[in-house]
């Protein structure tokens, strides 16, 4: 059993990491896999499904909502605005100053606005699956 001043420690512990997780904006986790439409993680063999000409210019970034039509998107951004403001379920597309090649796309989390669980990096041209960017 918990003497008071044990007690008080862990509560005062336990206050500080709440406050602490909620004045997070985004984060990248570790996530196994990423989190899709239906509970299913995207396949490695999977095609980015968005026109070359809708992705966000070199140095921009874009959110991105599964299955809304490409014209009624929202238009791209800083990246600073975009991926602290997009909400739960989306994508972050996020073309590269350095490789205008590829594009990353950043899964946001179901659940949670703004916390980036998986990071996908697709051909502009092609569409076709590169890597995953891991660390």
């Amino acid at each position: 059993m918990l003497s008071r001043s044990g007690f008080l420690k862990a509560a005062a512990l336990l206050a500080a990491l709440a406050t602490l997780t909620a004045c997070s904006k985004a984060h990248v986790t570790t996530d196994p896999e990423p989190r899709a439409r239906a509970g299913k993680a995207p396949s490695a063999a999977a095609r980015l499904d968005v026109p070359p000409g809708k992705l966000p210019p070199p140095g921009l970034c874009r959110v991105w909502f599964p299955g809304r039509p490409p014209g009624h998107q929202p238009k791209p951004a800083p990246c600073a605005d975009v991926e602290v403001g997009a909400p739960a379920g989306t994508w972050v597309l996020y073309r590269p100053s350095q490789d205008k090649q590829v594009v990353h796309v950043r899964y946001v989390d179901e659940r949670r606005a703004g916390v980036i669980v998986w990071i996908r990096v697709f051909d502009v041209k092609s569409g076709a699956f590169v890597r995953d960017v891991t660390g």
